[in-house]
């Protein structure tokens, strides 16, 4: 074992179900000869970590440190720790264990946030019963494999979105095989959406994007987008049927939008979940037998697709648009997000 910088963490922790946080300190495990031992910077706030510290899923054991979007600078390394020295900037997402094996169904296919022994940066157990505690803190030990060498030239204050909202959006397209001359539809333009825009244009793709509200076109085109479409109006809406190669829905909304969802796609079209509709889904099954169009969902993405989303990034210049909030403040940070307010990601500074 490697004897770490820090003997005490202090965090912000959620201490039973609601919106609040409060001053948390403990102490962390030892540095194990594959982790690295991170100052925290910056961290992004995303939806789940309001869902968990509110328990909206039901599963939040608190104590509870939330926080899944990391950037800081390595102060620490195991012995075995080969990419990573001190001083190196670097990024954490949600996902911080698999089992990486070749003869592992999910990890063998770049599929790690599948694998049964994975373990998320927070609401997960090490082995010997610890919780992890995740980036609304000082610092932070996440094994090698899941740290992240951040490309220089990406400003770290705009990376911790990209750990998460971009790594999300960014995955299933590389997955799915989007390419120059597709016609990829973007369902949603928030935290999730904006950044698909950008992806999506990147690849050279013809991408139009969709919102309940007018208000977003102008920004949506400035993304990247070629066309916007207000779903509020049924004009607009019916100029895109049969038309998109890829659909990527970033929004919950309400599951009988699907239906309609179906009828923009092109024969063989797809459609990609990104978000968790309200209520169940119901078809007809001779929709898709008629369009041919088929709906998958997709999860984060694994250590493979983060380093990919980085590099993709800092090579078209692809960042989120975000609002800074100290980390003392971060109780009003939580409030405003939780508001819907922002445009479109809120990032954590530390002291």
């Amino acid at each position: 074992m490697v004897e770490g910088k820090i003997n005490e963490i202090h965090s912000w922790a959620a201490m039973k179900p609601g919106l609040a946080v409060e001053p948390y300190t403990y102490k962390p495990r030892p540095v194990g000869e594959h982790d690295v031992e991170i100052k925290i910077k910056y961290n992004g706030i995303c939806g789940s970590d309001i869902h968990a510290i509110k328990n909206d899923w039901g599963n939040s054991t608190y104590p509870i440190v939330t926080g899944h979007e990391i950037v800081g600078k390595v102060i620490t390394v195991g012995e075995k720790v080969m990419k990573f020295k001190e001083g190196d900037l670097v990024g954490v997402g949600g996902h911080i264990h698999s089992c990486l094996r070749n003869d592992c169904n999910a990890c063998s296919r770049d599929l790690d946030p599948h694998c049964s022994e994975c373990m998320f940066v927070y609401g997960s157990k090490y082995p010997d019963g610890q919780p992890t505690c995740g980036g609304f803190a000082d610092a932070i030990r996440v094994e090698d494999n899941y740290v992240h060498k951040i490309p220089e030239s990406l400003d770290p204050v705009y990376v911790p979105p990209l750990m998460c909202a971009g790594l999300t959006v960014f995955t299933p397209m590389l997955r799915k095989g989007v390419k120059k001359g597709d016609r990829v539809g973007v369902v949603g333009i928030g935290g999730l959406g904006h950044l698909a825009i950008q992806f999506a244009s990147a690849l050279g793709a013809e991408v139009v994007a969709f919102s309940h509200s007018s208000n977003k076109r102008e920004q949506s085109l400035e993304l990247g987008a070629s066309k916007f479409v207000d779903t509020s109006n049924k004009d607009e809406a019916d100029t895109v049927r049969r038309t998109l190669n890829y659909l990527f829905v970033t929004s919950s909304g309400e599951s009988n939008q699907y239906n309609e969802y179906i009828s923009w796609m092109d024969f063989e079209g797809q459609i990609v979940l990104l978000a968790l509709p309200k209520g169940s889904m119901t078809f007809h099954p001779g929709e898709f037998i008629q369009s041919e169009v088929s709906i998958s969902g997709s999860l984060i993405g694994g250590t493979k697709y983060a380093d990919k989303t980085l590099e993709f990034a800092a090579k078209h210049n692809i960042h989120p648009m975000i609002e800074r909030f100290p980390l003392s403040k971060i109780n009003e940070a939580l409030e405003y997000v939780d508001s819907g307010k922002p445009r479109y990601r809120v990032v954590l500074e530390s002291d």
